[in-house]
């Protein structure tokens, strides 16, 4: 028997260490998410080459539900319409 599975985070932030657009935006992401009762994580993509790649010069990207939602900026607006839909 296994216990229950946490629930997958509907906002997925990628970002880096040292990035205040990075550090305002987690600010931003996890207000609206604490409104909300939404669960989200970050992922730091100076941990894997292929996230490197592909966001690299986009930081802080933000994904809603798998798909990318913003980038350099979050918008709260925006993100708690597309959260409360």
């Amino acid at each position: 028997m296994t216990g229950p599975t946490a629930p997958t985070p509907r906002v997925t932030l990628y970002g880096r260490a040292g990035c205040h657009l990075c550090d305002t935006a987690r600010e931003v992401v996890a207000r609206v998410c604490a409104d909300l009762g939404e669960t989200w994580e970050e992922i730091d993509i100076d941990t894997d080459p292929v996230l490197q790649d592909r966001y690299g010069e986009e930081i802080p990207v933000t994904l809603v539900d798998g798909a990318q939602h913003d980038f350099w900026r979050v918008d709260e607006a925006r993100l708690r319409a597309a959260l409360t839909r």
